[in-house]
């Protein structure tokens, strides 16, 4: 048993690469069954988001080129090219960044409460194509147990912010008066959602929500106060729009330059904002190429969220320290998992030889033999079988002049000093 994370994210890619491994929702359920069937994986867990793309995976041996393998063909990435971006995290290491991931520590925006519910997204998904067995689903549930203390014992979630906030944040520093603007949001997720919170906070009272999905668009409706449309009614509406903020799972974007030229044209090239926070993105890049067209993603979002950094970093020092204790805690559970296995064998080994003893006796005595003597045997046989590796271990730890180790096996096995 070996566990570990494979990943890239916004510390250590592009969003050109990060696009390019992004596991979309219709993929994601084939991709588990896929990862599966590779040689010496026997759990795993993936988790794609704006930020990063991390597979979880319980191993049969130190050997993770078979995933790596898996992940490049897969997405037709060339390996090599991944490589350069990936950071792998082993045992220890791994139970750590999961912890470190789940609490936020490792977010764009530190101590950001989202990423929490994607994981567990992640997890749930895993969880419905049974990818997850005993291990992983106590590495995950030990993780959402330690975000949950460590937001409850530090003031890592104060005044908290996401992506969505850095985003509204930006459009906030374009048009400073919001309650101006007319925002057109895209998509009707949990990103998408924070963000029409944030925007409703800050007094705006022109909000469009598109969506595939109509009916999810229209639960969001009533609590912004906004109006609904589908996506394939955007061009129409792009015209009406200040400020564009989107975030779907769409695969191909949603909005391309010659949509934006044409809207551009009816507001007689009035400015607009456009503000990508998809992976894979929603907006073509050649639409930041328009005069009176600003265009950002979740990359440009990185100097708002470093401004929102300073007032978390003593309260993620105390995070940390939580973590360190968890993982030791984690490991000794894992330890013991071992421990049991051992027992286990033991066990078995020791009955297989209580067993061919007793079958021996049973026929000596069958064939008449003297009871007394059949007993004396079994007796003799069955000790010298039980004690013979614990006594040649004891030689061998003698001859070496190994005391420590020598006494320690001493004390398992109930000897006095």
């Amino acid at each position: 048993m070996s566990l570990f994370v494979l990943g890239i994210n916004h510390q250590t890619a592009s969003i050109v690469l990060r696009e390019k491994v992004a596991f979309c929702l219709d993929a994601v359920v084939d991709a588990h069954r896929s990862l599966l069937t590779q040689n010496g994986v026997k759990e795993a867990v993936i988790i794609s988001t704006c930020n990063r793309c991390e597979i979880y995976c319980n191993l049969t041996s130190n050997d993770h080129e078979e995933v790596l393998r898996w992940l490049s063909k897969f997405h037709q990435v060339d390996d090599i090219e991944l490589s350069k971006s990936l950071y792998i995290y082993q045992n220890d290491l791994a139970i750590q960044h999961l912890f470190r991931v789940a609490c936020g520590l490792n977010s764009l925006i530190l101590g950001e409460p989202q990423i929490l519910g994607q994981i567990k997204q992640a997890f749930a998904t895993a969880n419905q194509v049974k990818s997850i067995g005993k291990v992983l689903n106590k590495w995950f549930q030990y993780a959402f147990s330690v975000a949950k203390k460590v937001r409850t014992d530090t003031q890592i979630g104060a005044n908290a912010v996401s992506v969505a906030f850095a985003a509204v944040c930006l459009a906030k520093q374009i048009f400073s008066d919001l309650s101006r603007s007319r925002v057109l949001l895209i998509g009707a997720g949990e990103t998408i959602e924070l963000v029409g919170k944030y925007l409703v906070e800050h007094n705006v009272p022109n909000i469009t929500i598109a969506n595939r999905t109509l009916l999810r668009a229209t639960n969001l409706v009533e609590r912004f106060n906004a109006k609904a449309i589908s996506l394939e009614e955007i061009p129409n509406h792009l015209v009406f729009a200040d400020i564009i903020i989107s975030s779907t799972a769409s695969p191909l974007p949603i909005i391309g330059k010659g949509m934006v030229e044409s809207a551009l044209k009816l507001r007689r090239n009035q400015p607009m904002l456009f503000i990508d926070i998809a992976v894979p993105r929603d907006i073509e890049c050649q639409v930041s190429a328009l005069n009176d067209i600003y265009l950002y993603t979740v990359d440009d979002l990185y100097g708002i969220i470093e401004d929102n950094k300073q007032a978390r970093q003593a309260a993620a020092i105390e995070a940390e320290q939580i973590i360190e204790t968890c993982v030791v805690d984690f490991i000794e559970w894992m330890e013991s998992l071992n421990a049991v296995e051992s027992i286990k064998t033991y066990r078995n080994k020791c009955e297989e030889i209580r067993n061919e003893e007793l079958l021996r006796a049973l026929n000596a005595l069958n064939q008449g033999g003297s009871p007394e003597k059949i007993l004396n045997a079994l007796a003799f046989k069955l000790t010298n079988k039980l004690i013979h590796h614990p006594s040649k271990a004891l030689s061998q730890l003698g001859k070496l002049g190994a005391d420590h180790e020598l006494q320690s096996l001493r004390n398992a096995l109930g000897l006095k000093n």
